[in-house]
């Protein structure tokens, strides 16, 4: 099992780990990490490795058996032993340009309130699939609310549920296409906003900024038609 130091802090950028061993591709396993594995839309994390003898750069992150997080490297090249101790360092750059995005995603199942089918988050753009039969009937307003709610500079934080209280609630997931992993006792819930101020509250695993302001002002992009009822809406980071 590898713990996912990404989601009790978010923003930690280095940390010490331990080599749990190796994948049969190559991939480093840790008992720690700050890299976030890919899930749920959002990339797995890049950055370096380093360790007594050795520097290796991690292309991203992927979910292994058992609960454990695998490394992958960005090129072949000598791998830390099983048992050697080393230093993870995240691209942080890129990292908080997903946190950043992410959450801009939650906002926009705010401005706009129908099923989410899927979506996909980037380091400069993220985009949404929503079940919309019809366009919307002005994308400028969409995009001026939007911003209006960054702007607000609202408070997100994270709570928890039971498994039997999400499906005693499932109001709350807005995602048609996968629904939130369950049978470990919990689901963590991202909530922005605080008391009469929340805007929103879903489940999520993902990593997120601490406040809206720190998105920074966004830009709506194209709306296309995907499938009979399906449209994908595109933001994009203005900075």
């Amino acid at each position: 099992m590898t713990e996912p130091l990404f989601r009790t802090d978010p923003y930690l950028r280095e940390a010490e780990a331990r080599v749990l061993g190796h994948t049969a591709e190559g991939g480093i396993l840790v008992d720690r990490s700050i890299f976030y594995a890919t899930g749920g839309g959002q990339p797995g994390d890049s950055g370096f490795l380093d360790w007594e003898g050795g520097r290796i750069d991690v292309a991203t992150a992927v979910k292994a058996d058992g609960g454990r997080i695998a490394l992958v490297p960005a090129e072949a090249g000598p791998l830390p032993p099983e048992g050697a101790p080393l230093r993870q360092s995240l691209d942080w750059e890129r990292r908080h340009r997903h946190m950043r995005v992410h959450t801009a995603l939650h906002l926009l199942s705010v401005v706009i309130p129908l099923p989410v089918t899927g979506g996909q988050i980037g380091a400069e753009r993220g985009r949404l699939d929503f079940d919309m039969p019809e366009p919307p009937a002005d994308p400028a307003a969409l995009e001026a609310e939007l911003n209006a709610l960054i702007a607000r500079d609202l408070a997100v934080t994270e709570d928890w549920i039971t498994d039997e209280e999400l499906l005693a609630d499932p109001s709350i997931v807005k995602t048609m296409s996968v629904m939130p992993p369950t049978g470990q006792g919990r689901v963590r819930l991202v909530r922005i906003g605080q008391g009469a101020e929340q805007v929103d509250l879903q489940p999520c695993g993902g990593t997120h900024v601490a406040r809206t302001g720190e998105i920074g002002r966004v830009l709506l992009g194209k709306i296309e038609k995907k499938g009979r009822q399906n449209r994908r809406v595109t933001i994009a980071l203005a900075d």
